[in-house]
């Protein structure tokens, strides 16, 4: 016997809601319950859908390949529909990430159903040509997880609170419920399916240990949150799924290291990460401000900062950010590359604005990072001064150890192109993000050669859109990469005659210049494409700040101020207030 919840699931897909209610209860007595366990095909690439599945609770994967996830759907989500019509097969896998219920409609009841009710085709043919529309454009909508699983490495993890504060901070985007084992222990399916689809979230708790129940949570959960106490020595999970990416079945997963303090514990991030293998996102909390950023990390609803490399120009990113802090603006994951990786690295670890100007004014404007000039064999700076400067300023934390998520952008030249750097010693790979050819010399890691990020991706919002962020600042820097010459020239002529022509202004352009804007060039098109996908965009105008020239530090400073206070006012005006949801919680 199906479920009462089934006509009130077949309104709230397109396909079935032009149907008035008599019409959809005779409709769901021709449908099918069936349970689809996690990791289970319900399709394979090249078959032909033999029928129609609607999804009532869980999540399917639809999959390139055995591994490459293309799409996530949830309930309420249909499948099947586009082969009936075409009679086309698959073109994806699509399988189960977790344990879900689906409602089948035979082949021969889709048809009966198609000739009695048109806009259900029209319906079916809206769906087919988005869906193509997305696919060219490749732009797919980003998941929204729905069920999340918090399962502690041991019972001397505090988890309950944990997930009241969590629930409450989803709060702002849909209700939410928390089950516990006193409450879901022994229940069936039905009952978990009947939760999940009267709010927006559920959250699946673990607080005894109980490996049925743990088990349980496993298996309900779209995300994994793994809490451990950060100072405690590393150990594995007790069960292996959460340490092991294929059992959990391309679920993210999310490692909560709770600090003791109000700081980042040194290396902890990086012992508990030696536990698992694959894909694995980490957390800190150190205080009251870091469960609502993993709330909407987690829930697909996060705002991303991605600053641009530019040399002197990219102080403007210091008055950019002043005023957006100013006006309240908040960022749960900070990229960049060159020097917008240098100060991008100073808001991921929570400098204040007044620390940053300070820090940023030592190391670029007094400390003259690019003053040890040397013979050119291999650069025209020894490198040495810009590496202190790192050092000085970061210390020896590595990248894992920042309070917010934080990349930078590198280009190998050892053959794999554009390298996002999420791991490892912070002061090393933003050198390697901010070596100019020819200017500073390359980072040699392990065999590879690293240079400069903004040679392939000079502001890389792709990268923080494929990490699932909602909304994302970007503060891109013009390179004015044109250089113009005043005379015809093939070879340079002696020096004498060439300083002559330089002291006149008609002579050659400098080497710096050339190989500043050089290595520009080919990021330029991405650039432009990237662009595109920042949903706030601040270009400050820096024509009066030389590239290189760091005493026009504040000019640069001040430019990015006005220009982020110009982009604001604009914005403001079009805004409106978003409302709340209620929250519900249980145990």
């Amino acid at each position: 016997m199906l479920p009462a919840d089934i006509p009130a699931l077949i309104g709230r897909i397109p396909l079935f809601a032009h149907m008035n209610d008599a019409q959809r209860a005779a409709l769901a007595t021709n449908l099918r319950w069936i349970c689809l366990p996690g990791g289970q095909y319900l399709f394979r690439a090249g078959e032909v859908a033999d029928a129609l599945y609607l999804l009532r609770s869980g999540s399917l994967g639809v999959f390139d390949g055995a591994t490459d996830l293309i799409r996530q759907m949830s309930a309420d989500d249909s499948v099947g529909e586009i082969s009936l019509l075409s009679g086309e097969p698959f073109r994806y896998n699509v399988r189960a990430l977790r344990d879900s219920e689906l409602l089948r409609l035979d082949r021969s009841l889709f048809e009966h159903l198609i000739e009695r009710h048109p806009r259900a085709m029209l319906e079916v043919s809206r769906q087919a040509i988005d869906r193509l529309l997305r696919r060219e454009r490749h732009v797919e909508p980003p998941d929204k997880p729905r069920t999340f699983a918090i399962l502690p490495v041991d019972k001397g993890v505090p988890v309950r609170g944990l997930a009241i504060q969590l629930a409450q901070a989803l709060e702002a985007y849909g209700s939410c419920l928390v089950i516990d084992a006193e409450h879901g222990a022994n229940r069936g399916s039905d009952w978990f399916a009947e939760r999940e689809a009267q709010v927006r979230f559920v959250i699946y708790l673990d607080s005894t240990g109980d490996a049925s129940w743990r088990l349980r949570c496993l298996r309900q959960a779209d995300v994994l949150l793994l809490p451990a106490l950060a100072a405690q020595p590393a150990q594995p999970w007790p069960e292996a799924a959460p340490g092991h990416p294929a059992r959990v079945r391309h679920r993210p997963r999310h490692l909560l290291l709770i600090h003791p303090g109000h700081r980042v514990l040194p290396g902890a991030a990086r012992r508990w990460r030696a536990e698992f293998s694959g894909e694995l996102q980490h957390h800190h909390i150190c205080g009251e401000g870091d469960i609502p950023r993993i709330a909407r990390l987690i829930s697909g609803h996060a705002r991303g900062l991605v600053l641009a490399g530019g040399g002197a120009r990219g102080l403007a990113h210091l008055g950019a950010l002043r005023a957006l802090r100013e006006a309240g603006h908040d960022f749960d994951a900070i990229g960049g590359t060159s020097i917008g990786a240098i100060i991008g690295a100073g808001v991921a670890n929570m400098w204040g604005i007044d620390d940053m100007m300070r820090v940023y004014y030592e190391a670029f404007v007094r400390g003259k990072p690019l003053s040890d000039w040397t013979l050119p064999f291999v650069a025209l700076t020894r490198g040495r001064r810009a590496a202190m400067m790192l050092r000085r300023a970061f210390g020896a934390i590595d990248i894992e150890d920042l309070e917010r998520p934080f990349f930078c952008v590198s280009t190998n030249l050892s053959g794999e192109g554009r390298v996002v750097h999420r791991h490892g010693p912070l002061w090393l790979w933003l050198r390697a993000s901010s070596s100019i050819p020819g200017i500073l010399p390359p980072v040699l890691h392990r065999g590879h050669v690293y240079v400069d990020g903004a040679l392939v991706d000079n502001l890389p919002t792709d990268v923080m859109a494929e990490d699932g962020i909602a909304h994302i600042t970007a503060v891109a820097i013009r390179a004015d990469i044109a250089l113009h010459a005043k005379t015809e020239e093939f070879a340079t002529p002696p020096w004498w005659r060439l300083w002559m022509r330089q002291r006149r202004g008609i002579g050659w352009p400098g080497i710096v210049s050339t190989l500043t804007r050089a290595a520009m060039v080919n990021s330029e098109e991405t650039s432009l494409h990237c662009i595109e996908r920042a949903d706030m965009l601040i270009t400050p105008p820096l024509e009066h700040v030389s590239m290189l020239d760091w005493k026009d530090w504040q000019l640069a400073v001040d430019s990015g101020y006005q220009e982020t206070l110009r982009v604001l006012e604009i914005r403001e005006q079009g805004q409106l207030p978003a409302g709340n949801e209620n929250l519900t919680v249980t145990g």
